[in-house]
């Protein structure tokens, strides 16, 4: 036997007794009923991933035989086992569910995703069929590859004869079933996954419709919370709900996994968050963009910011036509293209600052719109939005900028003194609120009723006894 030979018979025990040890923490989540021990064996695919190479999976046939057959002939090749037949019958369904999730890796990892969903499909079909609640983790781990194998298959999203269509009538019975089981691990994946899969074809009124008729749970792992509070900013953003947008992608970034692995989720989030603060009319901080994990990766996005804080129509053109794969593959391309409206909107509010007397021609030629006619309604609108403050005369064709005149002989600064004055006075209000009602006063008087219940007791004994007559004890125990 040659070294190379002896090294990867080596590698191969080695991993062989790593998964064997998983074996053991699912079974003692079963006898348990502890889902962290489940945890635990999940967490070690991580490492055992770039091992599985190493193991006899290539030798499985995954597209004809059953996947009863296929997890009984893996578990075999895994295990090592000198009772192989044994084995598999005393093994519990847990481990050959464990089993089929490391073939679905393995698969992953080889770019074999038409074997891959083929099998990931029989799969969860089985978890479907077993109806136990020890297989909740791992349920919802299939059907992560599950969604992802599809997603690879082509034609590939947003075409409308992706394959990741088909399997949507599998994830809402899955997540029917997860429902009637309060199976809570596998109902907030699949609502996840559902989301994802709307979104990447363009259906967002059903997305919209399913986020209506479901309740994420409330026990959901907070990966998932995340996950789903980012699908949800991006449905709200494409409904036009900036701010209920806003909301829900900044949760969504705070909940994020602070570690590397995660990253990409974390910049996902942030350039959704960066193109729906611009679309509020508001300009994000620049520290966002200064940070290690995201000034790469939101380097167009920069651009964008400058080119819309400064309104200028032909940088935001330029930067939009230079980086729209990249805008196209982050998802975020028609919603920048709704930023030309901010950016003419700048572009007249710099110019009125600038200018005041100015053109309607010297308008179309700086911003960079098709006639005079489209500067005059753009122009209008923003009077009446009351971006500017200026005039229209249509006769000349120019914009008049309104002189500002004195603030302090307007009632903005007796309205402003005014909001001061209501923000003391509900101020000295709260403190005197305060001052009135003691901290922990009401456990004071509990603990002097509670004394005065004693000693009455005490008293009352004393007198059942004989040891005190009723005139010296006084008025207190008429009652008595």
């Amino acid at each position: 036997m040659s070294i190379d030979e002896m090294e990867g018979v080596v590698s191969e025990v080695d991993t062989s007794d790593d998964i064997k040890a998983n074996f053991q923490l699912l079974e003692r989540a079963v006898a348990q009923f502890d889902t962290r021990f489940t945890l635990r064996a999940i967490r070690a695919i991580s490492s055992l991933r770039k091992k599985l190479p190493d193991t006899k999976l290539a030798s499985l046939d995954v597209t004809k035989n059953s996947v009863k057959d296929v997890l009984a002939e893996a578990e075999q090749l895994l295990s090592k086992s000198g009772q192989q037949g044994k084995k598999r019958e005393e093994s519990v369904p847990e481990v050959e569910i464990y089993v089929g999730i490391l073939i679905q890796v393995y698969l992953w990892d080889s770019k074999r995703y038409e074997d891959g969903a083929l099998f990931s499909s029989k799969l969860v079909d089985e978890i479907r069929s077993l109806n136990r609640r020890t297989l909740d983790s791992l349920a919802s781990k299939a059907y992560f590859y599950l969604s992802l194998f599809y997603e690879q298959l082509d034609p590939k999203p947003p075409s409308r004869q992706s394959e990741v269509i088909n399997i949507r009538g599998k994830l809402l019975a899955a997540l029917r079933s997860a429902v009637l089981r309060k199976d809570t691990e596998t109902q907030a994946a699949v609502i996840v996954f559902l989301l994802r899969n709307y979104i990447s074809t363009a259906d967002i009124a059903q997305a919209d419709a399913l986020v209506s008729q479901v309740t994420f749970p409330e026990a959901a792992p907070h990966n998932q919370v995340a996950r789903f509070l980012y699908y949800l900013g991006r449905i709200r953003a494409i409904q036009l709900n900036y701010t209920e947008a806003h909301d829900h992608l900044v949760s969504a970034t705070r909940k994020a996994p602070t570690n590397t692995v995660a990253v990409g989720f974390y910049q996902a989030s942030m350039k959704f968050l960066v193109v729906v603060e611009l679309l509020m009319g508001d300009i994000p901080e620049r520290s966002i963009f200064s940070q290690a994990k995201l000034e790469g990766a939101l380097e167009p996005y920069f651009r964008l910011v400058k080119a819309v804080r400064t309104g200028e129509m032909h940088g935001f053109l330029t930067v939009v036509k230079e980086n729209a794969d990249i805008f196209h593959r982050d998802g975020t391309y028609t919603l920048i293209l709704r930023l030309r409206q901010n950016v003419i909107r700048t572009g007249i509010r710099m110019l009125s600052l600038s200018y005041s007397r100015i053109s309607l021609r010297d308008i179309c030629q700086r911003l960079g719109l098709e006639s005079e006619e489209s500067a005059e309604y753009i122009v209008a609108k923003a009077i009446r939005d009351g971006v500017i403050e200026a005039t229209i005369d249509t006769e000349k064709g120019f914009m008049q900028t309104k002189q500002a005149g004195d603030i302090y002989a307007t009632k903005e600064p007796a309205e402003a003194f005014h909001e001061r004055i209501v923000a003391c006075l509900a101020l000295h209000d709260e403190c005197v609120k305060a001052m009135r009602f003691p901290m922990n006063q009401h456990r004071l008087e509990l603990k002097n009723a509670q004394e005065a219940r004693e000693r009455e007791r005490e008293l009352a004994k004393e007198i059942q006894d004989g040891e005190i007559d009723e005139d010296d004890a006084g008025g207190d125990f008429e009652g008595l």
